[in-house]
Formats: structure tokens, sequence, C-alpha cells
């Protein structure tokens, strides 16, 4: 950096020699892996250039044409599409090819282990292609280039398995309604899909791309190559030895393995954290390397990031923001930069503060909240309550109470248990901590009485306290005396039947204020009621 000496410089590099020395023996959880097993059967997707392209194929390539247009002529197995829709699915060693529609009588389905797509538009074209799929020009050179990949990819292949899940905390889904779908939306690989009440990840597909991890507001799915607690007790040591050793102005800078070539000759105060890939460490690792003393994160992107990626981990860096300019610190203490900008970027942007010691864990909302506790201990001026964007993933819920019944059926599907019912009398309690923003609460709701707002309470005590949204005192039986319900939801319910025949006489509308237990009782002593029902079931 400019304003340091040369021998402060000389410090700096000599703290980050030995930072970096530090974390070289620390050990990594091993991730399973996923097996791929390709014979080399390879469908080429074209026209006439297909056909002669496949003609040239030899072992251990055993190539089918899948003719898009043209006239079939002698030479290798061919397909022709004759006008029926085309559909790639799978990936190396398990590719399907759907000619056709699935039930009428000209459906097909072509098995392959590789597929060469020569038509004129990508037939497939999400961001992270399968592999074992490509796409290419009818050019020689770039033909016999895919060749060439192809034969590479015959065999059995092994590759990281990049991610975990814990259905048990997933806010996709409960009881049927909507909830979380933001590992769906941002996978540039296309290889989530939702299911009743959880998600499922098709490991052969998944690439690593990691923002699934990242955006997802419980921590239910988390990127595992490496796990989240290896990568923070990396950071942290690597800071650690860094600030021991003299260190001055720590800046860490976050960059994917494959942009690593782009990286400039960068200052003595920059430590550089090589990543599988950028979006696969989130807010909480950001917040936490700050927390463990870094003056600034840069997350340096490449050409790695794609554009739906960046989309996702735009959102995340708002809520960032929001926490640090919360809390009195440079919001932009967090940033995304491109590789050539490094050396003007290493100015440091915090203030100095005392260190953060916590361990690596793998519970992502719980790192988030020991970030966000440390970095409000030393605050420089912090508010008490911190609006955060759309779609953060901390928040409150409003509960109308000229609205709610009560009836507790958000209770039922909450997911992450923010919202509970009282024990001794009809109440709805909420744990803001626990709040991950999904909405099934409201979507569960019959009355719409709930609202969400996305938001930060950032003292620790407070957000963990238990509070009471809403509560009504008990409505007893009438016959009884044994609370039941409360008095909203008998209101209403008698609003509701007011016009129905079968609570036009004084007696069955006073059944509607009896408990279940009573309310039959009286039914079978009450001559008309029997004879109602017994008319009505004859009726059906």
């Amino acid at each position: 950096m400019s304003d340091y000496t040369a021998s402060q410089q000389e410090q700096n590099a000599s703290a980050r020699a030995a930072s970096l020395a530090a974390i070289e023996g620390l050990a990594v959880k091993p991730t399973g892996q996923v097996e791929y097993r390709s014979r080399g059967r390879l469908a080429v997707i074209g026209e006439q250039v297909a056909k002669e392209f496949a003609a040239r194929i030899t072992n251990p390539l055993k190539a089918t044409v899948i003719l898009l247009q043209g006239e079939e002529e002698p030479g290798p197995p061919l397909v022709s599409v004759g006008g029926r829709p085309i559909k790639i699915e799978g990936y190396l060693g398990n590719f399907k090819i759907h000619l056709g529609v699935q039930g009428k009588p000209n459906y097909e389905i072509v098995d392959a282990d590789l597929v060469l797509d020569l038509s004129s538009t990508p037939l497939l074209t999400m961001p992270y292609l399968p592999p074992g799929y490509l796409y290419s020009d009818t050019d020689e050179n770039n033909l016999a280039k895919a060749k060439a990949q192809f034969v590479e990819m015959v065999g059995t292949f092994e590759k990281p398995r990049y991610f975990d899940y814990d259905a048990s905390i997933c806010a996709h889904a409960r009881a049927g309604q909507a909830g979380c779908n933001r590992c769906i939306e941002a996978c540039p690989a296309e290889a989530i899909t939702g299911l009743a009440e959880s998600i499922e990840v098709d490991p052969n597909l998944c690439q690593g791309g990691g923002i699934c991890a990242s955006v997802c507001p419980s921590g239910a799915i988390r990127y595992n190559y490496p796990s989240a607690a290896d990568t923070l007790n990396r950071i942290r040591t690597m800071l650690q030895v860094y600030l021991e050793n003299g260190g001055k102005n720590p800046v860490v800078a976050f960059v994917a393995e494959a942009d690593l070539g782009a990286i400039p000759a960068v200052p003595a105060n920059l430590l550089t954290v090589v990543v599988e890939e950028l979006a696969s460490i989130g807010l909480e690792t950001w917040l936490s390397t700050l927390a463990y003393g870094a003056r600034c994160v840069l997350l340096v992107k490449g050409d790695s990031v794609v554009e739906m990626v960046q989309t996702a981990m735009d959102e995340q860096l708002a809520t960032a923001e929001a926490i640090l300019d919360g809390c009195g610190y440079p919001a932009n203490a967090i940033r995304l930069i491109s590789a050539p900008a490094i050396p003007e970027e290493c100015e440091s942007t915090l203030p100095v503060i005392e260190a953060a010691h916590y361990a690596g864990l793998t519970e992502k909302r719980r790192v988030a909240f020991l970030a966000m506790d440390h970095l409000y201990s030393q605050a420089p001026a912090a508010k008490q309550i911190l609006p955060l964007p759309k779609r953060s993933s901390f928040g409150v819920i409003h509960v109308d109470a000229e609205t709610c019944t009560l009836c507790l059926g958000c209770t039922s599907v909450c997911p992450a248990n923010a919202v509970q019912a009282g024990s001794d009398a009809p109440k709805l309690l909420f744990n803001e901590a626990n709040c991950v923003q999904c909405g099934i609460c409201a979507s569960a709701c019959p009355e719409n009485a709930i609202t969400l707002e996305p938001r930060l309470v950032v003292d620790g005590e407070l957000r963990n306290r238990l509070v009471t949204l809403h509560e009504e005192p008990p409505f007893c039986c009438v016959s009884c005396g044994k609370p039941f319900a409360t008095k909203s939801v008998i209101t209403r319910m008698m609003a509701k039947l007011e016009d129905h025949w079968m609570f036009q006489d004084e007696r069955a509308k006073r059944r509607l204020m009896m408990c279940e237990d009573c309310r039959v009782g009286d039914v079978v002593q009450d001559p008309e009621a029997m004879q109602q029902g017994f008319d009505t079931q004859h009726k059906q």
C-alpha cells in the first residue's frame, strides 16, 4: 500500500507467509464421491454434418445420429426426428433423448452416454451444462476438438459430492403450503427440483456452484467441498497468525480456483482464499471474516460467475451492506470487484476491532449470528433494529389482531419453530432469531392475518426473546365450562353459520358454543337434531 513504509510492507509479507504456512497443514473433512460410467455411446444431433461426423467416429466411441432434417442414408445408426419435439435429460453415462410426446404412438427415447449438439441453437441452455454434453458449430477444427474431448470421457469417473442436505430444516414447503424456492431459482445447473415438502438435488448434475448453500435461509443445504466449518477455521487461523506476526490492515480476497490466473501482483497485506466457486461462500462467511479481524473482504469476480449467480450474490451483498451500515461500519467493507482492480481495492475499510475467536461451525444461522453479535459488540454507532432488503432471510412477522382467530395453523407449518403456540392460554408466540422469512405461515393463514418484514434485531438477547404476537382469553364451553377455543373463533363460526338450515333454533346455535364432547352429547339428546342427521344421510 502506498502509505506503508518499506519495513511495514516487508513485515506484512513475512506475516502473510507465516499465515499461509499455518493453514497448509489444516485437516479438511473429506466429502463423498459421485461416480459416472460412460461406455462411449455418442448421440450426434444435427443435419447433414451430423451424419458426416458420425461416419468418422471410431472406437472407443460408438455414434448414433439424431437427424433433425434430411434424408436417411446407409451408415451409422440413425434416428430421424421427423418433426417431433426433442428434449434432452441426464448427464455423462445416462442421457435420455426424448423424441415426441410421452403417451403418443410415435414417442421414443434414445439412450446415450455422451451428446454432441450440432443443431442451429443449443438444445440445452442452462449456464452450467451437464457433464457429457457439448454444443459445437460445424467448423472442422471445433469438431475435431469435440471428438478428442469425448474420447477422454469414456470410462469410469468420480467427482466430489459437493453438497449436504438436511430436509428437517428445509423451508421449501409444509402441509401443501409453498415456501422458499431460492436454491431452485439460483442453481445454474438446474440440478435442484422441488418435492412435496423438500427439495431434491441430483448429485450427477450438481457441479459445485455453491450458490444454493449461500442463498438457503435455514442452512438445510450446505456446501461440502470443503465444509463451511473447515473454510471458517482456515480463515480464522490465517488471520490470527497474520496479526500475531505483526501484519497490519489485513484484506481477505476470495477467488474461485478457475479465476486464479487473472489475479495480478497484489500488496503484501492481501490474503487470498481460493475456493472452488466464489458463490460457495455467503453472508455468514463474509461477516465472519470481518469478525476474525479482516479490514475488508473482496469477492473477486471472474468469468466463472454467471449472471444468475451474480444476481443471487447481489441479494446477499445488499443484506450485508444493510447490516454493516446499520452498525455504523462502512457499507462497502464487503464488495464484489474484478481481478484487475485488486491492487487499488486493498485499502483497509473497517476500523480495527478485537478479533473474534469462535470456531468454524456447520450451522449457517448460528455462524451468522455469532459474526453479527461480535461486530455489533464493537459497532461505532449501531441502531437497535436494522431494516433489511426484500428476500433477506432475517425478519419478523406481524399479525393483525382484528382478523387473527388464533387457530394456530401457522404454528403447525413453521419449519423453523419461529411461530409457537402458548401452552397456558390461546396465544401466538414468536422467536425472531428462528424466522427465515419463508412465508409459509402467511400462506397457511386462512384469515390472511400475517405479513412479513425483513429486518435484523442486532441485540442477540432481544432477538432470541420469545414475544407474544397475539393472545385472547379462552372461550369456555357453555355446558361444562372447559376452555376449548377463543371468542373470535366462536364469533366467526356463528356468523358464518347464521343462515345454515341446521342452526336456526336456539339449541342448535348453543351447541356451537360447546366443546366437542358436550356437543356430541347434546345432539344425541336432541330428537330434532338426530332426525335432521338421519334425513341428511338418506339424501346422500
